[in-house]
């Protein structure tokens, strides 16, 4: 093979925004949905950059009939005059030059804080669509500057008119050779967004237009964070008020809000200059330190807590909590361009210090909140005591047996884990059909007897006294709690495979709340599956067709020519009564009559061959991966559905029973 020639001629050098098209994850972490989005925030992180000024105080995010987004605010407006570095204008500028805008320098004109840190968001946008729009309004003038593929302008600044309005409006097109995957903006993932940054930014308002069907909201938050808190706690049990604590230091502004109920997990959120810093940082290790401190300090001295016991760790004092922490600093130190994590050192001194002196008040000065929060964080300590002590007797218990696998496991040969797969069953007959029909090299069945404990309403001491909990920790190795380690997973695709009935889509829901709330890891890596099995088995002749839903049903009826329009009915072959609607009535009248359809009430109806064939072979099988795109939406979700509280469960029923399709009682 001949040497290829390396010289300075293959060294490229990308001018302008190419780099953003050549490498888009690198600015937007990646090109699905969340990336699409993730062109919105950028925009609207601008204009809240604005409002933290104290420039702004309406925002208005329109997703419009032709495809685009516009993103409105009554700010200052984007600088139109040259350029003097660039030659052209400050609008222009700011619209293709990466890290360019006002927050870099450190005198008062720009921002005293910023979420646009990196200074490359509308760019970006600008980069990644096929045509934009910036008009800006300010010293009693409307000007405008386009942009079409992928950035380029399209002339020069324009003055269109005149206006007595201040603000800037961005409208981009998004990119479908960018975003191949969809250009179509999802209206509740942006909703969601703008909620949070309305709580986030209080005293300024926030809309949110679709013009593809008309709906339109509206936040405004006087109450901001506390507010939050309260949202997300609205139906829980509440121990105490909303404890609110707010100062600003030379390091940063710091302002946090919390709150007790009777949950038995911790709901904490974390924010700098408004970005959702979803691994934390330095702001939420000074939260949980002074949180840990305080409430221990004021049970010793109100001897709450014996001389002879020890101290609240931070796992006790976190049971039962929702918080918000939300900082502004002025040079946030971030982890990439997404910012999941704060790095900045000051900001962990300054929350400890302001949070721990207004919560150590109000302690003092709220003695019954005082003691329920140290009642229950002392109670959370006793029942983790009980949950080693029972996790450990489950361990030591398997080793003393000869094995730390439950005896009902049917395992797979295979010893390593990216090629193992656990199916958790429904019932014996369905594991002996699974158990019959696998590839018993790679596929280990663990069968179910009956429903598992709900964990929503149960710590983790009551869980380890379940045995079908205790089946599961014990196949996954991972153990469980404090002890949880993900790298002794024996399976990397957990598949849960229920009947397509109410008791296996409760099974489901017990299964997934178990993983949401203990093996949340196992969801982030990927490693959890729902099994899809077939709703009908259709046969005539030698011929079998299987069918996952009503619609699939009717169209094999059709593309097949097995529907006649006067024919017998055909024969319906199930081991239960089946009550078939209107609809289905009418199709069975049209069936010809020697096509027999079984309607398959669970999985123990498929002989073995049948359940390999539709629902465990990888060549054919339909399994859904469990993901978790938004982890407040889902907890919200689970608590609704699992949690103690009837009310909201009966009213999420009420409005959401007209939706069910194919309920089988």
């Amino acid at each position: 093979m001949a040497k290829s020639e390396y010289s300075a001629e293959q060294i490229q050098v990308l001018e302008g925004l190419a780099p953003v098209r050549k490498r888009p994850g690198m600015y937007i972490g990646s090109t699905d949905e969340r990336g699409l989005h993730h062109l919105i925030w950028e925009v609207v992180d601008n204009s809240i950059d604005e409002a933290m000024g104290g420039y702004c105080n309406e925002i208005i995010v329109t997703l419009q009939k032709d495809g685009g987004c516009s993103v409105l605010d009554n700010g200052r407006g984007i600088p139109i005059e040259k350029h003097k570095v660039t030659g052209v204008s400050a609008l222009e500028t700011v619209m293709t030059v990466l890290h360019a805008g006002g927050k870099f320098g450190g005198d008062e004109s720009g921002y005293k804080v910023s979420g646009g840190l990196h200074g490359v968001g509308v760019s970006v946008v600008n980069a990644l669509s096929t045509r934009v729009i910036a008009e800006v309004f300010r010293d009693g003038k409307h000007y405008r500057l386009e942009f079409q593929d992928g950035g380029k302008p399209i002339g020069s600044i324009k003055e269109v008119g005149k206006s007595n309005a201040t603000g800037t409006k961005i409208t981009f097109y998004p990119d479908a050779e960018i975003f191949k995957h969809t250009t179509k903006f999802d209206f509740d993932t942006v909703l969601k967004r703008i909620r949070q940054q309305a709580y986030l930014t209080k005293g300024v308002a926030v809309a949110v237009l679709d013009e593809r069907n008309g709906e339109k909201y509206r936040f405004y938050f006087e109450g901001g964070i506390k507010s939050y808190v309260a949202h997300l706690n609205q139906n829980r049990e509440r121990l105490t008020d909303v404890i609110y604590a707010e100062k600003e230091t030379p390091d940063a502004y710091v302002e946090v809000a919390l709150q007790y109920t009777n949950a038995y997990n911790e709901e904490v959120f974390s924010f700098a200059n408004n970005i959702n810093t979803i691994d934390g940082g330095t702001h939420l290790t000074g939260f949980r330190t002074a949180l840990t401190r305080e409430i221990n300090s004021y049970a010793r001295k109100q001897n709450l807590l014996k001389e002879n016991e020890t101290n609240l760790t931070a796992e006790d004092v976190r049971e039962g909590l929702t918080a918000i922490i939300s900082v502004k600093v002025r040079d946030p130190q971030f982890e990439g361009q997404t910012k999941g994590k704060l790095g900045n050192a000051e900001v962990q001194s300054a929350v400890n210090t302001v949070f721990g002196e207004t919560f150590a008040t109000y302690l003092e000065e709220h003695p019954a909140d005082a003691k329920a929060i140290v009642g229950k964080c002392a109670l959370a300590a006793r029942a983790r005591l009980a949950a080693r002590a029972a996790r450990d007797t489950v361990l030591r218990k398997g080793a003393l047996e000869g094995s730390n696998l439950p005896g009902k496991l049917a395992d797979c040969s295979s010893r390593k884990p990216e090629d193992s797969e656990l199916y958790i069953v429904e019932g014996d007959s369905a594991g002996g059909s699974a158990k019959q029909g696998r590839d018993r090299f790679t596929q280990a069945i663990l069968p179910l007897r009956g429903k598992i404990l709900n964990v929503e309403q149960a710590r983790l001491d009551r869980m380890l006294g379940n045995n079908e909990v205790k089946n599961l920790i014990l196949a996954f190795g991972t153990s469980i709690g404090e002890s949880f380690d993900i790298t002794k997973l024996r399976y990397h695709r957990i598949v849960i495979m229920t009947d397509a009935d109410v008791d296996g889509s409760h099974i489901r829901t017990l299964l997934l709340t178990l993983f949401f709330r203990h093996f949340r890891p196992l969801i982030d890596a990927g490693y959890v599956y729902i099994a899809v099995p077939p709703l009908y088995k259709i046969a005539k002749g030698k011929q079998t067709w299987y069918a996952y839903t009503e619609e699939e049903k009717m169209q094999i009826l059709k593309e097949n020519k097995l529907i006649a329009e006067t024919a017998d009915t055909p024969v319906v072959e199930s081991e239960e009564e089946i009550e078939e609607e209107e609809e289905e009535e009418t199709a069975k009248k049209k069936t010809s009559s020697n096509v027999k359809i079984q309607r398959y009430k669970g999985l123990g109806e498929m002989n073995p061959e049948q359940l390999w064939e539709t629902t465990m072979d990888p060549a054919k099988r339909t399994q859904l991966r469990v993901t978790v795109n938004d982890a407040e939406k889902a907890n919200q979700v689970f608590d609704t559905l699992m949690g103690s509280e009837v009310a909201p469960r009966k009213k999420f029923i009420q409005t959401h029973a007209k939706n069910v399709v194919n309920l089988d009682i």
